[in-house]
């Protein structure tokens, strides 16, 4: 268990822990916890709530939390970590890798049936797989005929590995001309399976040797283990989930991708680890150290510089069904903000971040040394207000 100790400082987070707090008094979350950072030091802990409403469980500081996408900063710096061993260029096809991919074609634009296709312009990348613009897609936002194909295939199937993943995916057409546009799709499930080519090992294994063990994350996995069942937190969704500001929330079962309490075949890049809000601290701490925790060098400098640098061409920027995210691009596993959002301060610019589908966030701003974390189990809880309000009063308080 790692023990979250603040330093001795005079910021007052009352607004924030209030305004949280809020959340949980109306139901709309059923507890949470955070850690702020200054300079790389905590300098603020805190939880709300409860863990489990059923059975009467407070957070605690060792609360276990699904992290879903937040799984692909994770399965990001593992890829960068074999950039660093020269196991590969940012601008290798992906077909060098994955023989599967040598035969792909792409979606007409346009195209109602997903057997209308085309030539691809060039072949997809490393680069535009880490930048989510290779040309696959999720299958769950249904954007275009290919998602049919993604469904009626299940590619992320827990009973399949990553091996037999990416032969499904050899079979499918992309979704755009590689490079064109940035869309999020299961390009991290597929990264996840070149880490264990140019490694080796199994995803699992790489991540433990090469991240979780000298980063002293000693609660994060694939699956949660029996005998720590007991501090896995209860996932819940809105009753009304087209309101994120109604109260009212129901227990849900575990999603197949997401991180369980059994072992599966399917260590997915994407979406499939757990993690406490200690051991996700460690490993921010290791970004903001520039690839350096505690003594313990698992990226180049340059290297973390790389991740949290756009990408992506010139002209594309990150559109999520029904939300464009405005003055943001993307690095190698990061999105990457070039101006603040609405009503964010100036410190904002050159954040990076991404959060998780359960509502798992963190974000960085290099240029102040200002970061947070805040974790709920709530589905949808991407980007969802709370996380918003949480940052912007950290940022009152720390942002000068």
């Amino acid at each position: 268990m790692t023990t979250l100790q603040t330093i001795e400082n005079n910021y007052d987070f009352s607004e924030m822990h209030d305004s949280i707090q809020t959340y949980v008094d109306k139901n709309i979350l059923s507890g949470a916890s955070s850690v702020v950072l200054k300079n790389n030091e905590i300098v603020d802990v805190k939880m709300w709530g409860q863990m489990d409403m059923e059975n009467n469980k407070p957070m605690q500081s060792d609360t276990i939390f699904r992290i879903f996408s937040n799984t692909k900063k994770v399965v990001s710096v593992a890829a960068m970590i074999m950039y660093d061993r020269a196991a590969f260029n940012l601008d290798d096809p992906l077909e060098k890798y994955i023989p599967e991919f040598e035969k792909l074609r792409v979606l007409k634009s346009g195209a109602e049936d997903p057997t209308q296709t085309e030539a691809l312009n060039s072949a997809p990348t490393v680069r535009q797989l880490m930048c989510h613009n290779a040309g696959f897609s999720y299958g769950i936002f249904v954007e275009s005929a290919v998602d049919t194909l993604y469904l009626d295939q299940n590619i992320l199937d827990a009973n399949n590995t990553l091996e037999q993943m990416v032969k499904k995916l050899g079979e499918i057409p992309l979704a755009s001309q590689p490079g064109s546009r940035w869309q999020y799709s299961v390009s991290v499930d597929v990264l996840g399976r070149l880490v264990e080519i140019w490694s080796g090992l199994p995803l699992d294994q790489f991540l433990q040797e090469n991240i979780f063990e000298p980063l002293s994350m000693k609660d994060s996995g694939f699956y949660v283990p029996k005998e720590s069942h007991h501090r896995l937190a209860a996932n819940y969704v809105p009753v009304n989930p087209l309101d994120p500001m109604e109260g009212g929330l129901t227990l849900q079962p575990d999603h197949p991708i997401g991180a369980t309490t059994t072992p599966k075949k399917l260590f997915s890049g994407g979406a499939g680890l757990a993690s406490t809000l200690g051991d996700y601290t460690n490993f921010i701490q290791m970004l903001i150290g520039k690839g350096e925790w505690q003594g313990n060098r698992i990226l180049k400098p340059e290297t973390v510089k790389l991740m949290h640098t756009n990408q992506l061409p010139k002209g594309v920027g990150l559109v999520l069904p029904n939300w464009p995210m405005e003055n943001t691009g993307f690095g190698l596993g990061l999105a990457v903000k070039s101006a603040p959002g609405e009503g964010e301060p100036d410190a904002a610019k050159g954040e990076y971040h991404w959060g998780g589908l359960a509502g798992t966030h963190s974000w960085v701003s290099p240029e102040t040394g200002i970061a947070g974390i805040i974790f709920t189990q709530r589905l949808p809880g991407f980007f969802h207000p709370f996380s918003q309000d949480f940052k912007r009063l950290v940022y009152d308080v720390l942002a000068e």
